[in-house]
């Protein structure tokens, strides 16, 4: 058969026109509208459910711990020291600009993991007459153990105070690791109160009240113990290094002015040039003891300072005080935002069965 001759079949165009994607949204909305009245019976359903959540949702007691941080580098004094430090030829002003404290770094470091874990292992809490840790109590008051019951090892978890984090087994190491990032995802919030001013803001909001107090108090306290530990750690070690040596220092002065003293008593014939030999050897001892010792002592009082300059000062502002203030999730806004899903999710349900039975049809 000729091509020319072969039968070309129509095609029907593809696509929607805008008058009929009109007429489609009319029908549909139509159809919803039919049953306006089973949409409102499931808006009133969500609304009952939505006020049924507000009975049964534990209330969040909100702690929150304000300080602001003071850099005692600026103070006068601070400045006062650094000039008779500079006039011995030592430099004791470095690192001010920088470290876990500088800038927003403190945010970040209130909201890691290792403060929020140190916080849980070192934090003590009251319950059932004895002190345990605030790891034990959160697993406590939100039920896990009850949740755990049917797996041993899960439930005789526990978490004692001041526990070694190396001696954990793999399972408390995995469990404490989920309950710091949950705490830190859905509890904590760390922010500066405003842009301009250097005061931080701790907040946790939790459903124990006296786990969201503690928690806040002892996270600043870890925070504070940490700077301290890290960035003061190399001016503490020659503190005591230097302490160790005035220390030597003073006992061998005090020996050698005792001997000093004693050659000198035994000098009873004086006309005799050998006889003032052993007093002047001891006197010389002596004075190079309390040279050294002198030097020793003064590097040790200006390494004092550098370190006192790279303490920080944390001036609490506010903080939290029992009782703490409660969030409870409203009836009224359960009521308002379970009837509108309710009745948003059956307008959806009723939609897309329209839409099904169309193309079915």
């Amino acid at each position: 058969m000729d091509s020319s001759n072969q039968h070309v079949e129509k095609r029907e165009p593809e696509g929607i026109s805008l008058k009929e994607l009109i007429h489609k949204v009319e029908d549909i909305a139509a159809y919803v509208w039919k049953k306006k009245l089973l949409v409102i019976l499931f808006g009133l359903i969500g609304g009952g459910l939505g006020v049924l959540y507000s009975y049964l949702k534990k209330p969040l007691y909100l702690a929150e711990l304000t300080f602001v941080l003071e850099d005692s580098k600026s103070n006068s004094m601070g400045s006062s020291y650094l000039g008779l430090a500079s006039q011995f030829g030592l430099d004791i002003s470095g690192g001010s600009g920088s470290g876990a404290f500088s800038g927003d770094n403190i945010l970040e470091l209130l909201k890691s993991k290792l403060l929020v874990e140190k916080a849980l292992l070192t934090g003590s809490i009251s319950s059932n007459g004895k002190d345990i840790s605030l790891a034990d109590r959160y697993l406590e008051f939100k039920g896990l153990r009850e949740d755990w019951a049917k797996v041993p090892e899960l439930a005789n978890i526990h978490y004692p105070l001041h526990a070694d984090r190396d001696k954990f087994s793999l399972l408390q190491d995995s469990v404490l690791k989920i309950i710091g990032n949950i705490i830190i995802a859905k509890n904590l919030k760390v922010e500066k109160t405003d842009k301009k001013l250097d005061f931080i803001s701790v907040k946790c909001q939790i459903e124990d009240e006296r786990f969201s107090k503690l928690f806040v108090e002892r996270l600043v306290a870890e925070a504070t113990n940490f700077y301290i530990d890290t960035k003061t750690k190399r001016n503490k070690t020659n503190v005591d290094r230097l302490q160790l040596q005035a220390d030597s220092l003073e006992a061998l002065l005090n020996k050698r002015t005792y001997s000093a003293a004693a050659a000198q008593d035994l000098n009873t014939n004086p006309a005799k040039q050998v006889a003032g030999v052993g007093v002047e050897l001891a006197l010389r001892n002596k004075m190079v003891s309390q040279t050294m010792y002198g030097e020793v002592i003064k590097n040790l009082e200006l390494s004092k300072i550098s370190m006192a300059q790279e303490t920080p000062v944390i001036q609490i502002v506010d903080k939290p005080i029992l009782p703490l203030e409660k969030k409870r999730f409203g009836k009224l806004m359960g009521l308002v935002i379970g009837g509108i899903a309710g009745g948003f999710l059956y307008v959806m349900f009723l939609m897309l069965k329209k839409v099904y039975l169309e193309i079915m049809s």
